[in-house]
């Protein structure tokens, strides 16, 4: 009869994908029950429905039923609190870590990159960035976040992360939200989320290609970059040096809103990035008593605008407060609404 202490051994040699460390060294081995030819072992996980889980699983269960014949493996998923994650965060920075060989932007395995871009300031475009990813998630697709808005980022806080990236085998490791979006942004390197970062153009382009090329993102289906406003030096730096597979277009009903996007719709056209569609942000309020829309700021011309540039018109967001609780709080993954469920599922088949 096979013992604890030879199942544990045997998860030893089962690695997390990400982290490049084995599991009971992870502290990832909670349980271990043995009954005759059954053994059945609880795995923590870092974060709840981590999109490598049934890799893990199955690697577990390989590795048990090596011990011996007829062996019955089960295997049980779970989800570390937040205090032994951050024990493990901690034990994770004290650690010696190797150099980056080869660099994390060679081991990559991203299927579509979706740039969510404005042109314009205040419309909404890291707060549709964050649903787009948490939609994507729900869907269950590898989703990640790269907030290339440098010197005004937001998208950390919309997830309510703050964990400081570790360094891996292979590169820096993004933190992941509650439902396990890897995120990387410049904020959670600062001291405080509200200290400036003062840059020129070159450096902030220069920290771009390091969260693309020095950050080990693995294997994803999507990774969506919150571009800055502005058609300038860092929209330039993600359009021409990440493998964009297209871009969504952020606007508001405003005039204004709408000359300054097709500005960032023409830099698409320019630079041949395909432009998967035009989403138009606060287009109207619901009135919480009767359910009449309002459109606040007139009513828009989005729609013509994506038959302009002969692409989809994505749909229309209202101004919700239960959205700018949900972003405020860092529980933008909570939030839903018909309305951009019916978004995704036109970006989705769009990269797909």
């Amino acid at each position: 009869m096979i013992t604890k202490e030879q199942v544990i051994d045997a998860l030893r040699k089962v690695m997390d994908p990400e982290i490049h460390r084995d599991i009971v060294d992870l502290e990832m081995v909670r349980d271990v029950q043995i009954s005759d030819q059954k053994v059945k072992v609880t795995i923590a996980l870092t974060v709840p429905n981590c999109p490598l889980q049934d890799s893990i699983a199955q690697d577990a269960t390989q590795a048990v039923e090596a011990l011996g014949d007829d062996l019955s493996v089960e295997i049980t998923m779970t989800a570390m609190t937040p205090e032994e994650k951050k024990h493990l965060m901690e034990k994770l920075r004290g650690a010696q870590q190797k150099q980056p060989e080869p660099l994390a932007g060679q081991m990559n395995k991203v299927k579509a990159v979706i740039a969510v871009m404005s042109g314009k300031g205040g419309v909404g475009k890291s707060t549709t960035a964050a649903l787009l990813a948490a939609g994507l998630r729900s869907k269950g697709m590898r989703v990640g976040v790269l907030d290339a808005d440098i010197t005004g980022p937001s998208i950390p806080k919309l997830f309510g992360v703050h964990e400081t990236p570790i360094g891996g085998a292979l590169g820096i490791i993004p933190p992941q939200s509650n439902e396990g979006v890897k995120i990387m942004s410049i904020n959670l390197m600062l001291p405080e989320e509200d200290d400036a970062v003062i840059w020129r153009g070159p450096l902030i382009s220069s920290a771009i290609q390091q969260f693309w090329n020095d950050v080990f993102w693995g294997d994803l289906d999507a990774l969506v970059v919150d571009l800055p406003p502005g058609t300038s030096d860092a929209a330039l730096t993600v359009l021409q040096s990440l493998p964009v597979s297209g871009c969504v277009i952020v606007t508001s009903p405003q005039d204004l809103a709408d000359m300054v996007v097709r500005k960032a719709a023409k830099m698409a056209e320019h630079l041949n990035i395909p432009i998967i569609g035009i989403i138009e942000n606060m287009s109207y309020a619901v009135c919480p008593h009767c359910g009449e829309h309002f459109e606040i700021f007139g009513k828009g011309e989005s729609e013509k605008m994506a038959q302009t540039f002969n692409t989809q018109f994505l749909g229309r967001m209202p101004i919700d407060s239960a959205l700018t609780q949900a972003c405020d709080t860092g529980k933008v993954e909570n939030y839903t609404n018909p309305d951009f469920d019916a978004v995704v599922a036109k970006v989705q088949a769009a990269i797909q």
